[in-house]
């Protein structure tokens, strides 16, 4: 086992950059995971751990053992830790994982699948909620559309308290998206303002995927030509729009009402 005390450590500087860089992330095919219930579900969904990261005041070395397996373990002092950690409740532990193929074609879909298309959410804190809203309601998978933000931030790791790792996800652009889900028949639906009938008014029971776009744009215009149906959830107050991830929510349990929770 090793011991690293100094921040200016060159492996150090390199966790530092996969932290704040997407570009590092890319290139390394790596990224950072704070906490224990975050490194585990990033196990269980099969993600390859390369290096445990602990600090003893907070984590033992047999419980980073017990977790990391056989990845590497490093211990850390309460500098590093603090420079490195994200939050102060993080249970003492970090991990280098490596990332996965967000390959459309990669997906493994059910006979009849639920999906979740968002195109081009922005904020890490959204991709978050989404990501926990489709682990709640376990859909076949989670397509971001024209991705603004790189999916290994650690603000989204952070945000979707690891729903990163327990949601089948893919990215594409629009036009791969749409045609990936003709190939496989399956209707989508997309929530927008223009040209929409309620939500509730549609039969979800065949393969489906809700698509959802940001709040300040909607979605773009090619989703809104092709889309099976266009779909609005109506509102009595003084504005139009809601929270991406609200939105979301109301669209994906409606589907699993009619489906009965299957």
């Amino acid at each position: 086992m090793k011991l690293i005390t100094s921040v200016q450590n060159p492996f150090i500087k390199s966790l530092l950059l996969l932290q704040d860089k997407a570009k590092s992330r890319k290139q390394s095919g790596s990224f950072l995971i704070e906490g224990e219930r975050e490194i585990e579900l990033a196990i269980k969904g099969k993600y390859e751990i390369e290096t445990l990261l602990f600090f003893p005041e907070i984590c033992s070395e047999s419980n980073a053992r017990k977790l990391g397996g056989s990845a590497d373990l490093i211990e850390i002092n309460k500098d590093i830790y603090q420079k490195l950690a994200y939050r102060d409740t993080t249970e003492g532990i970090l991990a280098v994982a490596k990332t996965k193929s967000l390959n459309l074609s990669d997906l493994k879909l059910s006979e009849n699948p639920l999906i979740l298309v968002a195109e081009a959410p922005e904020k890490p804190g959204n991709i978050g909620a989404l990501l926990r809203t489709a682990d709640a309601a376990k859909l076949d998978a989670v397509i971001i559309a024209n991705p603004k933000s790189d999916l290994y931030n650690p603000n989204v790791v952070r945000s979707s308290v690891g729903c990163l790792f327990t949601n089948q996800i893919a990215t594409g652009s629009t036009a791969e998206i749409i045609a990936f889900l003709k190939e496989r028949k399956i209707h989508f639906y997309c929530a927008t303002l223009q040209n929409s009938n309620p939500y509730y008014s549609q039969d979800y029971n065949l393969p489906t995927a809700l698509v959802v776009g940001t709040e300040a744009t909607g979605l773009s215009q090619e989703w809104r030509d092709q889309a099976t149906n266009n779909i609005i959830i109506p509102m009595q107050g003084e504005i139009d729009s809601m929270n991406v991830s609200v939105a979301a929510a109301i669209l994906i349990f409606e589907a699993k009402r009619q489906r009965n929770f299957k």
